[in-house]
């Protein structure tokens, strides 16, 4: 359980680091180029979103390397299947709403998703190659 706990201590402070590192990047730009665009969500309300589940996943799957479960590829592919699916009910209040512009909160929305899924891919090929 040592490894679990310093595992997770170190994902949590490294995806704090990346999420103040791209809201405040992506506010810049929303701020600077998109400022009389009227968004359905709150930036910060995907950014929540999206450590939230990066961090449930990655939790998870740390929990389960370190009970043991060695092949943890098929329980990633799930929980990202699971993300889409989360990801679809978090924007389906935009999709089914008469908001004339969606597409400005859909980039906003995945623009995230991509760069989060890729730091998570990244934190869990290098924690599962040191094995």
């Amino acid at each position: 359980m040592e490894e679990f706990k310093k595992r997770q201590i170190t994902f949590l402070l490294q995806l704090v680091g990346v999420s103040v590192v791209l809201f405040a990047i992506h506010s810049y730009l929303l701020y600077h180029f998109a400022k009389d665009v009227l968004f359905f969500f709150p930036i910060w309300q995907v950014y929540t979103f999206h450590v939230f589940i990066t961090l449930l996943f990655y939790s998870v799957i740390n929990y389960k390397f370190s009970n043991g479960q060695k092949n943890v590829f098929n329980l990633f592919m799930v929980l990202t299947f699971l993300k889409m699916i989360l990801a679809i009910l978090f924007l389906l209040p935009l999709l089914l709403s008469d908001f004339e512009n969606k597409q400005p909160d859909v980039f906003n929305f995945f623009i995230p998703y991509f760069m989060y899924l890729f730091f998570e891919v990244f934190s869990l090929t290098k924690f599962l190659q040191k094995t």
